[in-house]
């Protein structure tokens, strides 16, 4: 029996990653070197960034940054045979279940969302109140820079492990493109990490700041103990 049957008759091997079978995971690291900074590496790196107002705001569109996730690219997390998604699953979601046939598909886990501190379950066949999140979003790169990158460039940004978080749907949602000057995670204790990530990213990829969200970074990295 084929595949595309088997998906028909039975969504349990579906879950378990029969429709992949033929993939080859090759185990990689989820999470980049020193990544993200401490408090002292990101002050540093938050000093070094090119402070300017946003520009091309108008010509941003998604598909810029590649319309599916995309495994093809040197990112963290990359051309290892797994969905980016399943990928940001796999390193986020406690009590994990992965498939028996492919371990790139997660079958079901619970998300401690670092924004709101909600538990959050996961199962491959029902609807989820999970989505990833890029902590510095598509939108906001594009106006500190990634206007200039190559398609290429952009696509890795987009599903580069590093710049990526599986976080509550709706929050996600609330979030939308703004920056750090304009939205914080409502977890205070999280305020930190965040500060942390956000700057790590800016950093890895020479993206600017606007004089308000470098402060507001500031003021989330003075969150952090010494």
């Amino acid at each position: 029996m084929g595949c595309r049957a088997l998906v028909v008759v039975a969504a349990v091997l579906l879950a378990a990653g029969c429709q992949n079978a033929d993939v080859t995971h090759r185990p990689v690291p989820l999470t980049g070197a020193g990544f993200p900074p401490d408090r002292t590496t990101a002050e540093v790196q938050l000093a070094g960034l090119p402070v300017e107002w946003g520009r091309n705001w108008q010509t941003y569109k998604r598909e810029e940054f590649g319309r599916y996730w995309s495994d093809e690219t040197d990112a963290v997390g990359g051309r290892n045979g797994c969905d980016t998604r399943d990928d940001v699953l796999r390193r986020d979601l406690s009590e994990l279940r992965e498939g028996d046939r492919n371990p790139c598909v997660v079958v079901s886990g619970v998300l401690h969302d670092p924004y709101t501190g909600k538990e959050l379950p996961y199962s491959y066949r029902r609807a989820s109140q999970i989505q990833t999140d890029h902590v510095v979003a598509l939108g906001a790169a594009w106006r500190a820079g990634a206007y200039a990158w190559t398609p290429q460039r952009r696509l890795e940004y987009a599903n580069d492990l590093d710049v990526l978080l599986a976080v509550d749907k709706q929050t996600n949602q609330d979030k939308g493109s703004r920056t750090a000057d304009k939205w914080r995670p409502p977890r205070q204790a999280y305020w930190c990490e965040y500060g942390r990530r956000y700057t790590g990213i800016k950093a890895k990829y020479r993206l600017s700041v606007t004089p308000p969200e470098k402060l507001a970074l500031q003021e989330l990295l003075a969150a952090c103990p010494r």
